[in-house]
């Protein structure tokens, strides 16, 4: 099916298009493993809540050989408490907008999917990982705590015990451990991700089979 541009402002960062009734969202930053910066949040957010009528589901995925390999380190910077609400909050309501949605989002994993990478994931509805997969929080290591509603989310998905072990200690799971403990729906061969959610019954009812 071909593709045509969807007729929404984005930063470089983020590319859209549209098929049939398929939003498909793409990070495009792969340079820097499609770290996530303000710029690209606030674009998130918007891509979110500007969706055309008759979009029946979201492919969200990275470029290059990651998903998205969480916060862009150059933004990291010091903040007092109100500074660091106000940025968490801005994380928070782009990826409620993905939760909270009109319609349904189908995430496609691939290599990286750490930090705020893995709390992107976990606000889509259905996550498709391809065997390359791979997931930790290392934001522990770094001195900053999980900032986009992953601590509330991902719990829901792998527990309380595996997200403080991933918190506290950094540790490293591949995809087929994440799929064995429910992070992910599916698990493909390396570059079936976008094929397999394309043919998901979540992802779009006119294309079930």
């Amino acid at each position: 099916m071909a593709a045509d541009r969807l007729d929404i402002t984005l930063p470089a960062s983020l590319a859209a298009e549209r098929q049939g009734d398929i939003a498909i969202l793409r990070l495009a930053r792969p340079q820097k493993r499609n770290a996530l910066d303000d710029e690209t949040i606030l674009g998130i957010e918007t891509f979110f809540t500007s969706l055309p009528d008759g979009i029946g589901a979201v492919l969200l995925h990275g470029e290059g050989e990651h998903f998205s390999a969480g916060l862009d380190l150059s933004e990291l910077e010091e903040r007092d408490i109100k500074q660091g609400i106000a940025h968490s909050g801005l994380w928070h309501r782009a990826f409620e907008k993905i939760q909270f949605g009109k319609v349904p989002v189908v995430a496609v994993l691939h290599g990286a999917v750490v930090g705020g990478g893995l709390e992107l994931a976990a606000a889509a509805h259905v996550r498709v990982a391809e065997r390359s997969a791979y997931y930790a929080l290392p934001e522990g290591s770094r001195g900053i705590y999980v900032g986009g509603g992953g601590s509330v989310r991902l719990p829901r998905l792998i527990g309380v015990a595996r997200m403080m072990d991933m918190m506290l200690t950094g540790r490293i799971y591949s995809a087929e451990e994440g799929q064995a403990m429910g992070l992910t729906t599916y698990l493909v061969e390396p570059g079936q991700g976008l094929a397999r959610a394309s043919n998901s019954p979540t992802a779009s009812p006119a294309i079930r089979h």
